[in-house]
């Protein structure tokens, strides 16, 4: 059979313009296909980066409100890694708190505040006439510069006005410290949390006096679940961690009510979903769980605590924050707490 020419038009070469215009369409195509391969990759990286193995807690999910805008690398001593100076510093203080009857708790926010004014340094200079641990200024009433760069005094002096502050031991670290201290930087004594409560530990303190006061009293199953958790104040959060010496947010509320016979998924967000009551949040009682979303539903959530009454959780809240009690509020709290609670173990 004859094979037919194909048809061109007069006095063009063969196929001129139907290759140039594949050839356009090859490359349009082929750039097409990179541009969707690079916004696959990047949609995994970001899943990757907000997702545990397992479908875990997502990192940014269990910020604390009062944790430090962007985060950031912690300093050395948030590590561990105190010289023996900043140690023999920071037992002046925690003695200091000992002498004077402040709890466990006081002694943690007194370290945490030496730890973020003068490194657990007893500086003899600082802002304007600031000076020592805690960078107290003599033209504030607060002592003679002498005075003020002897530890036991600076920390004795610092003890004085904490425990004046009404509600200072229901009040968040950083709110504690910034009431005595009145600084430019409230937040960042957040970061400081856990590496306050790891030395406190070192040098003789105890964890339970980092909450922010005892849960109004649940019974039956609720009562269980938040008694275990209450035993895991002041532990470190580690991203994915369900304990029993590191927590994420849902790590926490996953093991506190399995202690009371009670079973959850693994994230916040499958406890979300989960089966159990679902109630307004204004009727919330101690044990339930609150959720916070980035959406605005239970598609977003990313963090989980429990319910202690009074307007007050427990939570393994982030990186650098020991288990705690907080009240709730601020503008976190504000944006991302969901309207509802979840009661486990009740009927739907």
């Amino acid at each position: 059979m004859a094979t037919l020419a194909p048809h061109r038009p007069p006095g063009r070469p063969p196929c001129y313009r139907p290759v140039r215009r594949r050839r356009w369409l090859g490359w349009i195509a082929a750039a097409a296909a990179i541009i969707g391969v690079l916004l696959i990759a990047a949609i995994n990286a970001v899943l990757m980066v907000t997702e545990s193995p397992g479908d875990v807690e997502a990192r940014p999910g269990c910020v604390s409100a009062l944790a430090p805008p962007g985060g950031g690398d912690l300093p050395p001593g948030a590590q561990g890694q105190w010289t023996p100076d900043q140690r023999q510093n920071a037992a002046a203080i925690v003695a200091a708190g000992q002498q004077a009857g402040a709890p466990p708790r006081a002694q943690w926010i007194a370290l945490a505040t030496a730890m973020q004014e003068a490194a657990l340094s007893n500086l003899d200079y600082g802002d304007r006439d600031s000076l020592g641990l805690f960078q107290q200024r003599p033209s504030q009433g607060w002592g003679s510069p002498a005075q003020l760069q002897d530890p036991a005094y600076a920390a004795a002096r610092f003890y004085q006005e904490l425990l004046a502050v009404p509600g200072w031991d229901a009040m968040p670290l950083t709110q504690a410290a910034q009431t005595v201290q009145r600084s430019a930087f409230p937040a960042a004594y957040a970061k400081w949390e856990q590496a306050a409560a790891d030395l406190l530990a070192e040098l003789g303190g105890g964890a339970t006096g980092l909450s922010c006061g005892p849960a109004t009293v649940a019974a039956g199953a609720a009562g269980a679940a938040l008694d275990w958790a209450g035993q895991q104040l002041g532990k470190p959060y580690e991203w994915g961690a369900t304990g029993p010496d590191t927590f994420d947010c849902s790590g926490l509320t996953l093991r506190a009510w399995q202690s009371a016979g009670v079973q959850l998924p693994r994230t916040s967000r499958e406890q979300a979903r989960a089966g159990g009551q679902q109630i307004p949040r204004a009727q919330a009682q101690p044990g339930d769980l609150l959720f916070w979303s980035s959406g605005g539903g239970v598609a977003g959530v990313h963090h989980v605590a429990l319910y202690l009454g009074d307007n007050r959780i427990r939570e393994a809240a982030a990186t650098g924050i020991p288990v705690r009690d907080r009240a709730i509020g601020g503008s976190y709290d504000e944006r991302e707490l969901l309207p509802f609670a979840i009661r486990p173990g009740a009927a739907a």
